[in-house]
């Protein structure tokens, strides 16, 4: 019983990522966008036994998955709900995809920074602090190289993968918003991760 909840998130995953994948808006595209994704899940639930996170960082990498297999669907500059609030605020483009950017630090200042505890790799908080961001913006700065090459080797998909929607300064705003998504990682919901934490040495 005290593995149902996994079992239920990797249900949810599995009938998101299903969904997403049927008449998606274009195939390639939907696996270039859903691969990382979906070989995310597989790692963690190969390393499940091993190392086990705790229920809050699980939750949020569950909701991130879930951002990027809407995306995958739809493609990012196309999400109908971010058509309708771009005509209400008159934005001259669909934001999606910076929700996407935003989780892409969120999520993973969860990860490395329970990783970077756990192992008590960094004992000094205001230097792990620091590492987590900068490992934050690594990550964000990684997937816009693989947005690039993804782009170059689907070239009719380049700018539904790039998702730049005539933005010059797309590139520089992604990784913007993943740094700032890291730091309310950090400022909101440090304590709770370290409570669980310490609930799993126990």
């Amino acid at each position: 019983m005290k593995n149902t909840k996994y079992w239920l998130a990797l249900l949810i995953f599995a009938i998101v990522a299903i969904w997403s994948g049927i008449d998606s808006y274009e195939p390639t595209l939907w696996l270039l966008e859903a691969g990382l994704c979906l070989v995310g899940v597989l790692v963690l639930v190969a390393t499940f036994k091993r190392f086990k996170f705790t229920d809050i960082t699980y939750f949020f990498i569950l909701v991130e998955c879930i951002v990027l297999l809407v995306g995958a669907h739809y493609s990012y500059a196309r999400v109908p709900l971010f058509d309708w609030i771009s005509e209400i605020f008159d934005w001259q483009r669909n934001n999606y995809d910076k929700v996407g950017h935003f989780c892409q630090g969120f999520v993973p200042a969860f990860i490395s920074r329970e990783i970077l505890v756990r192992l008590k790799v960094i004992n000094s908080r205001g230097w792990l602090n620091f590492v987590v961001v900068c490992i934050s913006l690594a990550i964000s700065a990684f997937y816009e190289l693989i947005e690039w090459w993804g782009a170059l080797l689907v070239e009719r998909s380049a700018e539904d993968f790039l998702g730049m929607q005539g933005y010059v300064w797309d590139t520089q705003s992604d990784m913007l918003c993943a740094m700032i998504g890291a730091i309310c990682m950090l400022i909101f919901f440090s304590k709770v991760q370290d409570k669980q934490i310490d609930s799993l040495s126990r």
